[in-house]
């Protein structure tokens, strides 16, 4: 299973906003804001520190207003990881009578998309970021609710995690009538969701969870120990991937030896290969065809988006969404093309995939940056370069490469990543390529292996960064060289056979940059 590795090449943990909610009658005091804070302190994290919020409803004349207030880490412009955690508390609207999942989403929506909604973001709004929103019960229901809605806004969302997902008098769950009014949003995977992971279990009825289409489906079937609920104790199994201490708690249950023991399987490694491992902090790979509960059972890439060709092949995974204005550009993937280093000068290859729901005649703007951390809010990256790309539409995702060149002039040798930024008018999202980068003086890379082939003739092989022009030069004294051919390593590789026209004792080779 693919990791966060440990060098330079690595695929590494990205930063965004991450959404935790809760479900029936519940609150964000108790497990939710201990997952928050849990998130920070995963072996993953890409930083030292984060901004921490509460979204909280309050009431005046009657009617609910969503509010934000920091409760941990720094404001998001000082952070190094660019990471935002929200505990969303709806407490007041979870009764299963008062509110639905469409009214608690419709309000919630807007603040992602406002940007004055945080003040501390300095008029930038939540939905720049990759989102990650991760929902239990009825919570789950609420999530994916408000992908649909950011979605017919032309947002994508990176990744919605649901936690044994039960939307209210959903089919599924035919007892709820019984007990509560409110028909919940169904938990459904919406087109304009990258990747969705679902963990459910159907033995603490009448409270289950259900399984979800076109998402990564683990269901959970041994959940003794901790809540003694098994539909608690789905959240807590979660809690279990990101912190990986034993025991550990989530302020409400434990999570001992026996349930590290028991509740995983062997491929899951007592919870550290799963779950959590697959958001962009823990950097694990989607596409991937691992099956962690073993075969026969579901692939890890069978939760990602299929609706186009995005890494994971094609299939009908997603749900249509009503509509889509395209009011907000995507970059949906980007990557560097290759892992090795680079040196100040050469071309360092990146390729990306958008989508911005608007016609061809329409043009957004694409900045590239190196970032010496994973913030883009905090003013330390440097540009690299600036392009223009069309619209696509609502029914085309665009895919793209180019070559980006790093000047000595502007980067200092060392480990940066490289994020890309889309504008189109007062929209625009950033999305950071998990592939670090290590920028390098020009020289010390390049590398030569002679090859004596016969008394006359020599083979010399070339390696340096991609695109790097080079001068081969030959000597037989040291003093006087002379240059034998130059040449752009295309594929960072480059062969050159030397004959010689007369008996030499010595000759010397280097190869030097123009």
């Amino acid at each position: 299973m693919a990791l966060a590795a440990v060098l330079g090449g690595r695929w590494m943990a990205q930063a965004g906003v991450t959404l935790i909610t809760h479900g029936l009658n519940g609150n964000a005091d108790g497990w939710v804001q201990s997952m928050g804070f849990a998130i920070p302190a995963s072996v993953h994290f890409p930083g030292t520190n984060y901004s921490g919020y509460r979204l909280a409803f309050t009431s005046s004349n009657g009617n609910y207003y969503l509010t934000a207030t920091r409760v941990a880490g720094l404001v998001p412009a000082a952070t190094d990881s660019g990471e935002i955690v929200l505990a969303l508390d709806w407490r007041q609207l979870a009764d299963g009578h008062s509110y639905d999942t469409y009214q608690v989403a419709a309000a919630v929506t807007p603040a992602l998309l406002s940007s004055n909604f945080i003040s501390e973001l300095e008029g930038h709004a939540l939905a720049e970021f990759p989102l990650h929103l991760i929902g239990h019960s009825r919570g789950g229901s609420l999530a994916a609710e408000i992908c649909r809605q950011l979605g017919t806004n032309g947002v994508w969302v990176d990744q919605l995690t649901t936690l044994d997902p039960h939307p209210l008098n959903d089919p599924a769950f035919p007892l709820d009538g019984l007990l509560y009014s409110a028909k919940d949003a169904p938990a459904e995977t919406y087109v304009n969701v990258l990747f969705h992971d679902n963990y459910w279990q159907d033995f603490s009825w009448p409270v289950n969870g259900k399984s979800v289409f076109g998402a990564y489906v683990r269901k959970l079937t041994n959940l003794d120990g901790g809540y003694s609920s098994a539909h608690s104790d789905v959240h807590l199994w979660y809690h279990g991937t990101i912190d990986f201490q034993v025991p550990t708690s989530d302020s409400e249950a434990s999570l001992t030896a026996t349930e590290r023991a028991n509740w995983w399987t062997g491929n899951e490694a007592q919870g550290q290969q799963i779950g959590f491992a697959y958001s962009l902090i823990g950097g694990g790979d989607r596409t991937s065809t691992t099956q962690p509960v073993g075969p026969g059972f579901a692939m890890i890439r069978e939760g990602y988006n299929q609706w186009w060709d995005l890494g994971a092949g094609t299939g009908n995974n997603r749900t249509a969404l009503p509509g889509n204005n395209g009011d907000w550009p995507n970059v949906i993937k980007f990557n560097r093309i290759n892992t090795n280093q680079v040196a100040l000068g050469a071309a360092l290859p990146v390729q990306f995939y958008y989508q911005w729901a608007q016609p061809e005649t329409e043009l957004a703007t694409l900045k590239l940056y190196l970032d010496a951390d994973t913030n883009p809010f905090n003013t330390n990256q440097v540009l690299l370069q600036e392009i223009v790309i069309p619209g696509t539409g609502a029914a085309t995702v665009n895919h793209a490469a180019m070559n980006l060149t790093v000047t000595a002039t502007n980067i200092a040798p060392g480990f940066y990543r490289v994020l890309a930024q889309i504008i189109a008018g007062d929209h625009s999202r950033h999305l950071y390529a998990p592939e670090e980068v290590e920028m390098i003086e020009a020289l010390t890379l390049l590398r030569l292996a002679i090859t004596s082939l016969n008394a006359a003739q020599f083979q010399i092989g070339v390696t340096g960064p991609t695109g790097q022009t080079v001068i081969l030069e030959s000597s037989d004294d040291l003093q006087t060289w002379t240059p034998l051919a130059t040449n752009q390593l295309a594929d960072g590789h480059w062969e050159f056979i030397h004959t010689l026209s007369t008996f030499i004792t010595n000759q010397f080779y280097r190869v030097v940059l123009p």
